[in-house]
This record gives C-alpha cells, sequence and structure tokens, in this order.
C-alpha cells in the first residue's frame, strides 16, 4: 500500500475510459477510502456505476468544473485530486472558442481555488502535447491551463496544496482518434489521411494512468511530467489498421499540427530525463529543485520531444499486435480520450 491508503481522491470529468481505468487501478493497487467521480453527464455516471456496482468506494456528484461553488462542495473531506475534465476535439475547439476556455480555462481556475479552500493534498492535472508551442485553441487553453496548476502552487501561499500537470499524447483507441476511424472506414476499401508524412506520438490508456498514479506520489508541486512515448506516420497507422485499403490525402484540418511536440526547446533548461518520461521544473520560481530533480540527468540544450524527432517509433507490426488484442474493446463502443 501507498500513502493513497484510506485517502479520499476526486477525479473530474472521470467518467472516461480514464477515469475508469484509474479507478480500477486505485482500487487494487492502493486501498483509497472514497473516489469521488465529478462530472456532468449522468449517463456517463450510471453506465460507470454499473461497471463498479457492489464497489462502495466509488461515488458519483454530478457538477460541472465551470460551476466553482459546486467543485467546493464536491472537495470536502477529499485528499487528492485528478483533473481530466476538458473539451478536447481540436475543430469543436476551433468553431467554439468560447466555450473552450470557460472549461478548459476557466474550469481550471475553479479546481485550484477550491482545492486550495478545501485542503486538498494535491492535484495533477491531465495536459496534452498541443499545449507545447500550440497551434490550435484547444492546445492554447491548455497551455494556459498549465500555466495556472504551475503557478497555483506559489499563488497557495501558506497552503500546503501542491499543484502539477501531466502531459501526454492521443490515447490510442480514444473517441474521435484515428484507429477507431480507420476501423469503421475498413470495410468502404478506403481511407481519408490528412497528410501520409503526419507523425503522431502512441500512447496506451494503462501508460497515461500509470504516469498520472506517478505523479500523485512523486510532485512536490510545479512539475510537468512527460511520458517518453513511441511515434508513428499516419500512413503506417492507416497501413497497421488496412493493409489493402486505397488512401485518400485530403488535407490538414483547421488547427492541426503535421508533428507533435511534448517539450520545446525553451523548456529544455529546465528539463531533466529519467526512465520512462521526463520532467519539466517551474521556471517561474526554484522552489527546491534539488529534492525535485531527484536521480534525473538534465537534457541538452536546445532539447526538444517531437513526434518527428522521436528516438522510440512503433511499428506497423507492434500496432497490429496492439490492434488484435484490444479489437473487442475497438469495436464494441467508442473509448473517451483523457
Amino acid at each position: 500500500m501507498t500513502v493513497l491508503k484510506d485517502a479520499n481522491i476526486l477525479v473530474t470529468g472521470g467518467t472516461g475510459s480514464f477515469g475508469n481505468a484509474f479507478v480500477a487501478q486505485m482500487l487494487l493497487q492502493h486501498g483509497p477510502r472514497r473516489i469521488v467521480i465529478f462530472s456532468r453527464d449522468e449517463m456517463k455516471q450510471w453506465e460507470m456505476a454499473r461497471r463498479f456496482d457492489g464497489e462502495g468506494r466509488v461515488r458519483f456528484f454530478v457538477g460541472d468544473v465551470r460551476d466553482r461553488a459546486r467543485l467546493a462542495r464536491a472537495m470536502d473531506g477529499i485528499h487528492y485530486v485528478i483533473h481530466a475534465a476538458a473539451l478536447k476535439i481540436v475543430p469543436t475547439a476551433e468553431y467554439n472558442p468560447f466555450e473552450a476556455v470557460k472549461t478548459n480555462i476557466d474550469g481550471a481556475m475553479n479546481v485550484i481555488d477550491a482545492a486550495l479552500d478545501k485542503g486538498v493534498k494535491r492535484v495533477v492535472a491531465l495536459s496534452t502535447d498541443k499545449a507545447s508551442s500550440p497551434v490550435n485553441l484547444y492546445g492554447a487553453t491548455k497551455l494556459v491551463s498549465d500555466k495556472l496548476f504551475i503557478a497555483g502552487n506559489s499563488y497557495a501561499g501558506g497552503h500546503d496544496t501542491r499543484f502539477a500537470v501531466v502531459r501526454y499524447g492521443n490515447v490510442m483507441g480514444s473517441r474521435g482518434s484515428v484507429i477507431p476511424h480507420f476501423l469503421s472506414l475498413g470495410a468502404a476499401g478506403r481511407l481519408p489521411i490528412t497528410d501520409p508524412g503526419m507523425t503522431r506520438f502512441m500512447v496506451t490508456l494503462e501508460q497515461g494512468v500509470a504516469l498520472a498514479c506517478h505523479a500523485l506520489l512523486d510532485t512536490e508541486g510545479g512539475e510537468i511530467y512527460v511520458r517518453k512515448i513511441p511515434s508513428m506516420r499516419l500512413a503506417d497507422i492507416a497501413r497497421a489498421v488496412c493493409p489493402e485499403a486505397e488512401i485518400d490525402v485530403v488535407g490538414i484540418r483547421p488547427g492541426e499540427k503535421m508533428h507533435e511536440q511534448m517539450i520545446s526547446a525553451e523548456d529544455a533548461a529546465h528539463t531533466y530525463a529519467y526512465d520512462g518520461y521526463y520532467k519539466i521544473l517551474p521556471a517561474i520560481a526554484p522552489w527546491g529543485h534539488a529534492s525535485r530533480i531527484k536521480n534525473g540527468l538534465k537534457v541538452p540544450d536546445g532539447f526538444s520531444y517531437a513526434s518527428d524527432t522521436n528516438d522510440e517509433w512503433m511499428s506497423v507490426e507492434e500496432l497490429q499486435a496492439w490492434i488484435e488484442a484490444n479489437r473487442a474493446a475497438l469495436t464494441s463502443g467508442p473509448r473517451i480520450a483523457a
């Protein structure tokens, strides 16, 4: 067991596949007293409650992160928070910018304020590769959210609450992602591809949950944790999903990048490498960096972590093996990204 034994944990946006996997891992490995799922969709809560039927430690709280008072009520007696709630679909955010700001930025501020007011010990916010050097509104709102959570550690003043961020790429097989989309079109024999040379980071749900759990236990406040994960070219993803399909190049959608980035060259001065992940330390204040670095190794000046220059690549065969192992989940219904 860990320090999370007998703890009360709240997960915002917790009815997605991340929340389901996180709850299962917490119950199995850490022995919490209570896990509260905070989200605005009562139908997804009902479905999740059926999955955890008979597990009295899992509770549900209908609410929206835009509502600070409701968040404060939900955080009564909570020790740890995982903030997963966000509007995440890039084109949707481009065409509905006010709504993305309300959820991704105003919601982050509400989580920070409620956590401080209620004496939460640690908050880990989930971020995205799109927050590094953003070119779309979703990425820009998540960059602001990241900055808010990092600055929240100095904003806390005399409070003991500490904030950290976890950043990783698109969850493989999540709703709106390319693998289930290609699978749904495979029978037609043609796949639309924005650009064959486009590259993407490839992360499994389990890897994302593991990094969030690690951050919850490791953080001293102010760190951004970045998972080391492989890359793939979009054309190779198509080959893995439907080897015989014809390819239609349809062009890049609004707000898309050719290549994803999780650590910029500007972040390199504050970035350290570890086994399986990187850690970006806060630039706005030292905050006892020596204890945060631990056994980390400083990355070279000018280092960046991007999907096209990545040292690790996933092969077509590796992705095909993953698809076969997860085909039932991919075809029975959409998984929801974290």
